[in-house]
């Protein structure tokens, strides 16, 4: 145990790093002259002492592939090069999430820089659901000589069936079958012919590969080629939003995109920052937590294309419309999702957090938020997480899944075996419809599936710790020093400290529900910390009224810029008292 909280205010017992990890970063520290906050960071990830330097400064083009290890690239490239050549009639079939949104805003900024443009189709998530369906791509194919399938497509072989009258080429890293359905090239590192060495890569990621080997041919033929390294912004927002793993290339993307994004050359990212009031350098925490919610919004609660549009708009005015837009649609759907957590919280609660599957069902739920909610229950237990809104006889719902764990391949099983009418993702999220009085041996049987992986052997409610550290010691220049191991995200969490035996100074709410709190370590120096959604937990009541009580605080920390200063701040996730 860590400072020994066995059960803090929130329940959870607090677990600090294990021996080896404290001696690698005694040697990290010594060998790379980091404060030992970061060596531990770098410890954790198992970097060596020697390896320091080049993960600190990942060079895309030394973790680059050769795009053309992957099945049917180059033959995707080739018939994308052919469409620019031959003026075809080109269609962007995409998800409705960021991350489809997202590669077909990669596609187009890249057609449009050769001088042609590109129709755009993305389902309605209620009325068409999830990836191609047969009269959509029936009528695309008519009226277009390629469809591009982004995001999507992999399973869907009635809808590509559909699609005769035109060439399809599906780019997606979603779970592929031992079949596939008959298209031109199917590019995904999921297929089961892969070796699945970039199985990790979201699809915008597949997509800006596809791009790498359609520039590298028209150099052959010495054509001109689009700038792909000002589209790394868009790979960096649909890597973190898709929740893909931090490690390797993804690594060096996220990286590389967010030095693209600060330079704000992207009207549509630029109009979303603007909106959603960010005034300081974007990091992996803003995309994921504060642009990427905005631009899902329009496929959970609002118009299903905004998203993909406002990412590829080149006017700056239509795309602050579009933004603004979005910043509504994600107001509505935080309202939406608010009802909708609170009951599958509570049913889950009645049903157990113990188990290797976390999941509720609920007549009626709104379809776009059961996929943040079913995040908000993994967040909350340390389990993979399902939500289902029934809807009649059916149930579509969504689950998110931990680190370990493959959640897509278990649902994917589980649609094989009949238990769904389909189903399928990728190892940290995934989709199904079920039905309705099918739910129950569904998640019993996924729940089995998982517990195999190992899903629930740790204690659902504890709370690894990095280090220690004094209020006095979070410095910016430590903060950014960390921030140098970064980004971090899924794959790659943000370092968590503990902040033992401190004063609680002040306590109040702000916004709807967040807890503000200012603490200090008796010596002068203090801090703040904010627990969003924490007003009114255990949390947030003891801290309320400990004004002047001693209690060890742990959570992450961050920069703050306020009225043109920088402060540190602690997004604080748990506490316990001193005593």
């Amino acid at each position: 145990m860590f400072l020994n909280v066995e059960t803090s205010l929130l329940g959870r017992r607090w677990i600090g790093p294990g021996v080896e990890v404290i001696r690698q970063a005694e040697a990290v520290s010594q060998v790379a002259g980091l404060d030992e906050p970061t060596a531990r960071i770098l410890a954790a990830r198992g970097v060596p002492p020697e390896e320091t330097a080049g993960y600190l400064a990942p060079k895309l083009r030394d973790l680059m592939p050769d795009p053309r290890k992957l099945r049917d690239l180059e033959k995707a490239a080739a018939r994308l090069v052919a469409a620019i050549d031959r003026s075809d009639r080109i269609a962007i079939f995409a998800d409705y999430d960021v991350d489809g949104g997202a590669s077909a805003a990669l596609l187009l900024d890249w057609v449009r820089q050769l001088g042609l443009d590109a129709t755009l189709y993305v389902p309605d998530r209620i009325d068409e659901g999830y990836g191609p369906n047969p009269p959509a791509m029936r009528s695309l194919a008519e009226a277009h000589d390629l469809i591009l399938c982004v995001d999507c497509g992999t399973l869907s072989f009635d809808a590509i069936a559909a699609a005769k009258a035109a060439d399809v080429v599906i780019i997606d890293h979603h779970l592929g079958e031992a079949e596939l359905p008959e298209a031109m090239a199917i590019v995904n590192p999921n297929r089961q012919d892969e070796t699945g060495e970039l199985a990790h890569l979201c699809a915008a990621a597949v997509v800006f590969l596809v791009l790498v080997e359609a520039n590298r041919q028209r150099r052959t033929a010495q054509k001109t080629t689009p700038d792909l390294m000002s589209m790394l912004d868009l790979v960096a927002l649909a890597t973190v939003a898709d929740v893909a793993p931090l490690i390797g290339l993804n690594r060096a993307l996220v990286r590389q995109g967010l030095q693209v994004m600060r330079g704000r050359g992207r009207p549509g990212l630029a109009a979303l920052a603007d909106v959603a009031g960010l005034d300081a350098p974007p990091s992996a925490y803003h995309l994921g937590y504060v642009i990427g919610p905005r631009v899902n919004a329009g496929g959970r609660v609002g118009r299903a294309d905004l998203g993909a549009r406002c990412l590829s708009s080149r006017d700056p005015d239509e795309a602050r419309a579009m933004a603004d837009r979005l910043d509504e649609f994600n107001r509505e759907r935080r309202e939406i999702e608010s009802s909708v957590r609170d009951a599958a919280l509570t049913q889950a609660e009645e049903r157990g957090l113990d188990g290797p599957l976390v999941w509720a069902a609920g007549k009626d739920w709104h379809p776009g938020v059961v996929g943040i909610v079913a995040a908000r229950l993994k967040e909350a237990t340390g389990r993979p997480a399902v939500v289902i809104g029934v809807d009649g006889a059916e149930g579509k719902g969504s689950g998110r899944s931990v680190r370990g764990v493959d959640l897509g391949s278990a649902v994917q099983m589980l649609a094989a075996e009949g238990l769904l009418i389909k189903g399928g993702g990728h190892k940290m999220a995934a989709g199904l419809t079920v039905a309705a009085d099918q739910i129950d041996a569904a998640m019993e049987r996924l729940g089995a599936l998982l517990a195999r992986q190992g899903a629930g052997a740790e204690g659902p409610r504890d709370l690894h710790i990095d280090a220690a550290l004094m209020p006095g010691a979070a410095t910016v220049e430590l903060v950014e020093q960390i921030e140098a191991a970064g980004p971090f995200g899924q794959g790659a969490p943000a370092p968590r400290f503990a902040f033992p035996d401190v004063q609680i100074l002040h306590a109040r709410q702000v916004g709807t529900g967040h807890l503000k709190i200012s603490f200090g370590d008796g010596l002068g120096a203090r801090m703040e910390a904010i627990a969003f959604d924490g007003w009114d937990s255990p949390m947030g009541v003891a801290l309320s009224s400990a004004k002047g009580a001693r209690f060890h605080l742990a959570g992450r920390i961050g920069v703050n810029h306020w009225g043109g200063k920088q402060s540190v701040e602690l997004r604080l996730e748990d506490a316990a008292p001193s005593h």
